[in-house]
């Protein structure tokens, strides 16, 4: 049960966060989307093998994090916790591609290791931009900015409804987990017990949505997403995007490490 209280603890403080005046919570919802949509592509369109071309790339997650003064202890576990499926994705990369691609005195590198780090960084900037631009902004607005930005509005609120549906999950898993606990005496569960245990879940989680459902339809919902935050497009929204933009684009034509590392060995006596 702790580890669902977590869970959920974890989910809400992104909404906590993201109801804080801030001056990342300042700017458009949508100038933060697209300049986070072009940072993503921008991150995914690097060669394989690219490793320290993507780092300059940090600074966008790390420069909003500090406009939206989120801690990084929260994020940095959210982040841990999806890491496994990047170290899943790129595994075997070490394994069929041995060519030798660097070499640090007499250790060599397989072309197979430098791609495995350049899909973790990929992952950490991308998935850590995402998670930095839901915890500045709030999942609810967030909807609402892909809904104005040409989004179908069906799809905005089924992930809205997916957001907000994993607490009521997880708020019955931790019912269930307790209710389990104090009738087993301390005594491990049987594997034969998590289909029945699992199929009771889903269907107290299925009658309380219906309940939620009920709910919201008695208090006027009309299936269109709205957001106590107003959604006004500024010049500061337009220089955001474009600055962001064209520091984008310089990193992805100059490799910046590279340039910098020439510059400080040319300048070196």
């Amino acid at each position: 049960m702790s580890r669902i209280d977590a869970a959920l603890r974890d989910l809400r403080s992104l909404e906590a966060l993201a109801a804080r005046d801030t001056a990342l919570a300042r700017l458009d919802a949508r100038a933060k989307v697209v300049a986070t949509l072009v940072f993503i592509v921008t991150v995914v369109s690097f060669d394989r093998y690219a490793v320290a071309a993507l780092m300059p790339l940090a600074a966008f997650p790390l420069a909003l994090a500090m406009l939206g003064e989120l801690p990084a202890r929260p994020l940095l576990r959210k982040l841990l916790f999806a890491a496994p499926f990047a170290v899943l994705v790129g595994l075997f990369n070490p394994l069929l591609d041995r060519a030798p691609m660097l070499a640090f005195g007499a250790v060599h590198v397989s072309a197979g290791w430098v791609s495995f780090a350049s899909i973790l960084v990929r992952f950490a900037l991308t998935v850590g931009a995402a998670l930095v631009l839901v915890a500045g902004t709030g999942m609810n607005t967030l909807c609402v900015a892909l809904t104005r930005l040409g989004v179908p509005p069906v799809m905005t609120t089924q992930l809205l409804f997916l957001f907000r549906y994993a607490f009521v999950l997880g708020a019955e898993a931790a019912r269930t987990s307790t209710a389990r606990e104090l009738r087993s005496g301390g005594r491990a569960m049987a594997l034969a017990a998590y289909g029945p245990l699992l199929g009771h879940l889903l269907l107290r989680a299925f009658e309380r949505a219906q309940r939620i459902h009920l709910a919201m339809l008695a208090r006027g919902f009309d299936g269109e997403l709205r957001s106590l935050r107003a959604l006004r497009w500024s010049t500061r929204d337009s220089l955001f995007v474009a600055g962001w933009s064209a520091f984008f684009l310089l990193v992805r034509l100059v490799d910046l490490p590279q340039w910098a590392g020439r510059a400080l060995l040319g300048a070196a006596p």
